[in-house]
C-alpha cells in the first residue's frame, strides 16, 4: 500500500498542479464575464485531462514491475502482490484528474460548497466507504478496487455537479 501511495503521490500532483494552475484563468474569465472562453477553458482541460489520464495509465502499467522491484524487490511473494496491485490502482489513474480539477474549478468560480463536496466525497466518503465494503466481496483486492471505485463515483458526482450549475455559471 505504501508503494502505491508513493506513485500516487507523484501522479496525482500532474493533476493538482494542472488544476492549481488553470484556477486563476478560469476564475478570471468568470469574473470577467467571458461565458465563451470559460467553455473553451473547460472543453480543453477536459482534452488535456483525458491525454495526462491515458498517459498516466499506460506508464502506471508499464512501470509496475519496476517500480515494484525498487521498493520491495527484496522478497518475491510482496513483488508479486505489489505488481499485481499497481495494474489494479492504475486505473484510478484513468478518473481521479477530472474530480480534482472539477473541485479545483468549483473553487475558481467562488463556489467552495460544490468543490468541498467533490473533494470530501471524493476523499473521506467514497474511499472510506469502498475499503469498508469491496475487500469484503473481493478479499485483498478489494482494497485495490476501491480506490477506482471511489474515484468513478468522484468524477460522476462530478459530471452531476457540472450539469446542474451549467446555467448559473454558464460554462457550456
Amino acid at each position: 500500500y505504501g508503494v502505491l501511495m508513493y506513485v500516487s503521490m507523484i501522479f496525482s500532483a500532474m493533476f493538482i498542479g494542472f488544476s492549481i494552475g488553470s484556477a486563476p484563468v478560469v476564475s478570471y474569465h468568470y469574473g470577467a464575464e467571458n461565458h465563451d472562453e470559460l467553455k473553451s477553458l473547460l472543453r480543453k482541460s477536459g482534452i488535456v485531462l483525458s491525454c495526462f489520464s491515458i498517459a498516466m495509465f499506460v506508464l502506471s502499467q508499464l512501470l509496475a514491475y519496476p517500480l515494484s522491484q525498487l521498493f520491495v524487490g527484496y522478497d518475491e511473494e510482496l513483488l508479486d502482490m505489489t505488481q499485481h496491485a499497481f495494474y489494479i490502482y492504475s486505473y484510478s489513474f484513468l478518473f481521479m484528474g477530472f474530480a480534482i480539477y472539477s473541485s479545483s474549478f468549483f473553487t475558481a468560480l467562488n463556489d467552495g460548497l460544490t468543490s468541498a463536496l467533490i473533494s470530501s466525497l471524493r476523499t473521506l466518503v467514497f474511499q472510506v466507504g469502498a475499503v469498508l465494503l469491496l475487500p469484503a466481496m473481493f478479499a485483498l483486492d478489494g482494497i485495490w478496487y476501491s480506490i477506482v471505485v471511489a474515484e468513478v463515483m468522484a468524477v460522476a458526482v462530478s459530471a452531476v455537479f457540472l450539469v446542474a450549475k451549467r446555467k448559473k455559471y454558464r460554462y457550456f
